[in-house]
């Protein structure tokens, strides 16, 4: 039996949706749980030598403990304005310097304060959805055109948009479980 004429939409689909999920994955490593996580620097960039640089360009970041991240600039010079930028960020952690590294203390998370970050993690999750659902009305779409250009019969059309939907379905399920561990790692004390 010869492919269906809608794989390569379906395989084009499922790219867009792991792209989506890998989006999610990177916007909830940002948010603060109760442990010392290197993503939360990710957004932040360094004035360096007049060029706004990413932090992990700058410097190695480490976990030596678990609520604690290390920061050690390759270049000496860069020690204070990573300090200077990490105390102008919104992150709220005063960054402690001897001189060739930085101490970021994460402190424990208030319980008010955890149900903050899991608002907005189900607030990031909701726009991932939102995201998946957007990507199958493009298929949807897609299909739709094709089926008036008489290009897909009205029967491989239909089962093409039940194959959207489960696929929808499952990137759907994605989203759940990156949020359930996210907020597993919220809650966490």
């Amino acid at each position: 039996m010869p492919a269906s004429p809608l794989e390569s939409l379906f395989k084009e689909t499922r790219e867009k949706m792991d792209k989506a999920i890998g989006l999610l994955k990177d916007e909830m490593g940002k948010i603060r749980t109760g442990r010392a996580n290197p993503a939360i620097l990710d957004d932040l960039r360094v004035d360096y030598y007049g060029t706004l640089t990413p932090i992990r360009q700058l410097a190695t970041i480490s976990v030596p403990e678990p609520r604690v991240l290390l920061i050690q600039p390759w270049d000496k010079s860069a020690l204070d304005p990573i300090e200077r930028c990490i105390k102008k960020s919104d992150l709220g952690l005063p960054p402690n310097s001897d001189g060739k590294l930085i101490r970021l203390n994460i402190p424990q998370l208030t319980q008010e304060r955890r149900q903050e970050f899991v608002k907005m993690a189900h607030k990031r999750c909701e726009e991932g959805r939102i995201a998946v659902r957007r990507i199958r009305q493009d298929a949807n779409d897609l299909i739709k055109k094709r089926e008036k250009a008489h290009e897909v019969p009205e029967d491989l059309a239909k089962r093409g948009h039940d194959q959207v939907q489960q696929i929808t379905d499952e990137y759907i399920k994605k989203v759940d479980e990156v949020m359930h561990h996210k907020e597993k790692d919220i809650l966490e004390v």
